[in-house]
């Protein structure tokens, strides 16, 4: 597997390739909608945003700066037929939130489904040994970044719409080399169950995934090669998951299979058991 490389990781230096394509024909479960996801450009979001796209979406890409996989991502998305806009920038910085969701909403004429999935993760020995500087980081980009963005959409989101966020299977167990990560994805938690109560009477659903160990640009970006080559071979399954057996269930949360399903969180993760 692949050697360490820069955050938050780049997918076209990846080998071997994370498997993104959907693995089934479209239903037309989002035609006509109009989706925004952070971190599209890559791993579980390229892997959403093309199976959206399969369903019928259109969809904007926000991205940090990882141009050349958030190309190729928008190609695959307009392969499926349907029209794709890139928006570069930082999540961790509420203006330019503001300024994006309001770019999407003009390009393609409204906003229907938003997936708050842009993180970072950065692997620490000691717990001691997290910097201010890291900490202030990680909980920017992954918490703050879901608040600004979701704070952003509000104003365009009716009644039917879906709010997707990504936690993570450390939300529920901890990973004792991500202290600040899985802190984060806690918190996304959290948000995800106290905003479902607060927009439950405007019939706007939120949702979560939490992921286990899956294939995506993080990994190695984030942890040295000797643990690279064994991620994933702990889980039940036996190996990491792949983003396109994590995008369908962004999908379910996102279309109308399920109405009657908000402040939950979805789990794909290899067979772990999670409680709470």
């Amino acid at each position: 597997m692949e050697t360490e490389q820069r955050q938050p990781g780049l997918e076209q230096e990846m080998s071997p390739e994370p498997e993104y394509m959907p693995r089934y024909a479209g239903s037309g479960r989002l035609k006509d909608k109009v989706a925004v996801i952070t971190g599209g450009d890559s791993g579980i979001g390229r892997a959403t945003a093309i199976l959206y796209a399969r369903e019928g979406a259109s969809i904007a890409i926000i991205y940090l700066d990882e141009t050349e996989d958030a190309e190729k991502t928008r190609k695959h998305v307009e392969d499926e037929g349907t029209r794709c806009i890139l928006i570069k920038g930082d999540v961790a910085d509420k203006q330019f939130c503001e300024n994006a969701v309001l770019e999407a909403v003009e390009k393609l004429g409204k906003l229907d489904v938003i997936v708050a999935n842009a993180a970072e993760q950065h692997a620490v020995e000691k717990f001691e040994d997290i910097s201010e500087e890291q900490l202030e980081q990680t909980f920017q980009t992954n918490v703050f970044g879901s608040f600004y963005i979701l704070q952003a959409a509000m104003p365009h989101l009716n009644q039917g719409a879906s709010i997707v966020c990504t936690t993570s299977v450390t939300a529920y167990r901890g990973q004792d080399l991500l202290l600040d990560y899985s802190s984060t994805k806690g918190a996304i938690l959290a948000l995800v169950r106290a905003l479902a109560s607060k927009l439950a009477d405007k019939n706007i659903r939120v949702n979560g995934v939490a992921p286990g160990p899956i294939w995506t640009p993080l990994i190695p970006a984030s942890f040295p090669p000797d643990k690279v080559e064994r991620f994933g071979k702990d889980s039940p399954l036996g190996r990491p998951g792949q983003p396109n057996e994590v995008a369908p269930s962004f999908l379910f949360l996102a279309c109308q299979d399920s109405s009657y399903i908000t402040g939950q969180v979805l789990h794909p993760n290899g067979g772990e058991p999670v409680s709470g």
